[in-house]
C-alpha cells in the first residue's frame, strides 16, 4: 500500500493542487485540501478511477469547507443583529460589567457535564452533527438532543448564577 500510495501521491499531486489552487484562488489552502485527499485515499482499500475519485473528494472537502463557512457567516449575522438590537434596548454597559458576564458565563459553561460541555464548544467551533457524534462516541441521532440538552442546562446554570450574584449584591448593599 506505501508504494502505491507514493505512486498516487507522485502522478496525481501536482496536478491536484494546480486545479485546487486555481479553483480556491489560494496555494496554502489547495495543498491542505490536497493532503487531506490523500489521507482519505490512504483509507481507501481499492480505488477504481484514481483521478476522478481524486477529484471527486476534493471538491466534496472544498464545498463542505465551503457550507461551514457560510454556516459561520450566517451565526456571526445573527449574533452581530442580535448585539444590535441589545445595545438599542439596553444602555451600553461598562467594561466591568461585560467582564463580570463573561465571566460568568465561563462559570455556567465549566458547570455544565464533560459531554454537554464538549458538544456545545465543538458546534460553536462549526462541527457537524456526525462530526460532533464521531468526536463524543455518540449516535449521529443523538447529537440534536445532546445539544438543545445542553444549551437548557447551560442557560439554567448561567440564570442561576446571576441569581447568586445578584443575591450577594443585595447583601453586600446592606
Amino acid at each position: 500500500m506505501d508504494d502505491d500510495a507514493g505512486r498516487l501521491f507522485r502522478t496525481y499531486h501536482a496536478t491536484l493542487v494546480r486545479y485546487l489552487t486555481r479553483r480556491l484562488g489560494d496555494r496554502d489552502w489547495a495543498e491542505e485540501v490536497a493532503q487531506e485527499t490523500f489521507v482519505r485515499a490512504l483509507r481507501q482499500r481499492t480505488i477504481a478511477n484514481e483521478r476522478a475519485w481524486l477529484f471527486t473528494v476534493a471538491n466534496n472537502l472544498v464545498r463542505d469547507e465551503a457550507r461551514r463557512d457560510a454556516r459561520r457567516r450566517r451565526h456571526l449575522v445573527l449574533l452581530r443583529a442580535e448585539e444590535r438590537e441589545r445595545e438599542l434596548a439596553e444602555p451600553e454597559p461598562t467594561s466591568m460589567e461585560r467582564a463580570e458576564e463573561a465571566a460568568m458565563a465561563r462559570k455556567a459553561v465549566d458547570a455544565l457535564a464533560e459531554r454537554d460541555r464538549l458538544a456545545l464548544l465543538m458546534r460553536e467551533e462549526g462541527l457537524d452533527y456526525p462530526e460532533i457524534a464521531e468526536a463524543l462516541g455518540l449516535s449521529v441521532g443523538s447529537i440534536g438532543t445532546t445539544l438543545s440538552r445542553a444549551r437548557k442546562r447551560l442557560v439554567e446554570a448561567y440564570e442561576a448564577l446571576q441569581k447568586k450574584s445578584a443575591a450577594g449584591e443585595g447583601h453586600a448593599a446592606s
